[in-house]
């Protein structure tokens, strides 16, 4: 066995037969997003394979798999791969629509509310980055290169007191709609809000300053507790070259499909790139294959996992033509 200079261990290619269907994550431990998707693996009892990502560019295996998107988790079964927590979530429903993420009449609402969550997000990488100390060199001027301009630390540290406003005002509010006695941010069911507000909230832990921010809101750390105790289910660690392999020899499982009511005229063979509208405008490159009002799924090949298909949202993604 033998350690890749990013960081990723290269192990002998074993079988891969049965793990075809498998779902594999690829993530890395501290990562909030992450965190929301290994809480509904455990949520949903679903066995998965955990192939260990760099935290920092370059993420070459990574890469390989999406055609260029960077953000964390990607999930991957066979050769479909997912890029987005929201894909991601939809996807493992149709997997296991019990327990289910959704309860019925919520609809708009438990969408809304997964938005309203994860806008504390960045008040909380804000915060620590403003602090210093919690966030490495390295890791802080990747984050730079995700950013559209970049960032700059002396405006970041000027805001920071305001982040930590915005930041009490949420979780003021999410207190209040947790205090009826309610066991989650909808009543009795849980939903995908609260994987999408718990994840920024398990980031808070990590430092001390947020820590002492969410203190007071009893609520919020009593509903936190019963979303970490779901737990995240089995996991089996797996090499990354492992599931390129499986990539590589899988075939897609997704089917074309002509979404007719789209605005913008897409169809499948047109080339397009697809990216990330808030940050990491990585774009993807391929022929549309599928869509939907919520889905867009790209063709593409790659010299080291062949033929694959990308899924983003449509919601949060920017859609052009490839040029």
């Amino acid at each position: 066995m033998s350690m890749s200079e990013n960081g990723e261990t290269q192990a002998g290619r074993g079988p891969i037969t049965g793990l075809m269907n498998e779902i594999i994550l690829h993530h890395y431990d501290m990562s909030p997003y992450a965190e929301k998707i290994r809480l509904i693996l455990g949520l949903k009892g679903l066995p998965w394979r955990s192939v260990q990502i760099p935290i920092v560019m370059p993420k070459p295996r990574l890469t390989a798999l999406t055609g260029g998107y960077r953000l964390t988790p990607v999930m991957q079964i066979g050769a479909d791969i997912y890029c987005d927590t929201k894909i991601i979530a939809a996807q493992l429903e149709r997997i296991a629509p019990t327990p289910t993420l959704y309860p019925p009449g919520t609809g708009a609402l438990e969408r809304g509310l997964s938005f309203w969550g994860e806008s504390m997000f960045l008040p909380v990488i804000t915060v620590f980055l403003g602090r210093g100390g919690i966030l490495n060199d390295d890791f802080v001027e990747d984050r730079r290169k995700l950013i559209p301009g970049g960032f700059d630390m002396d405006l970041v540290k000027a805001i920071m007191p305001s982040k930590l406003d915005q930041l009490r005002a949420k979780l003021d509010l999410l207190d209040m709609q947790l205090s009826d006695g309610r066991q989650y941010v909808l009543g009795d069911l849980i939903s995908l809000a609260d994987f999408s507000a718990y994840h920024p909230v398990w980031a808070m832990t990590r430092d001390t300053v947020t820590q002492e921010l969410l203190a007071p809101f009893e609520y919020v750390v009593a509903w936190g507790q019963r979303i970490a105790a779901i737990g995240h289910g089995g996991k089996i660690e797996m090499d990354a070259y492992e599931a390129l392999e499986i990539a590589r020899e899988a075939s897609p499982a997704t089917t074309g499909s002509e979404d007719h009511d789209d605005p913008s005229g897409h169809r499948p063979g047109d080339r397009l790139q697809v990216m990330p509208e808030e940050y990491g405008r990585d774009p993807v490159v391929g022929e549309l294959v599928s869509s939907d009002a919520h889905e867009i799924a790209l063709r593409r090949v790659d010299d080291e996992v062949g033929e694959v298909i990308v899924h983003f949202p449509r919601e949060t993604s920017l859609i052009l033509p490839a040029g």
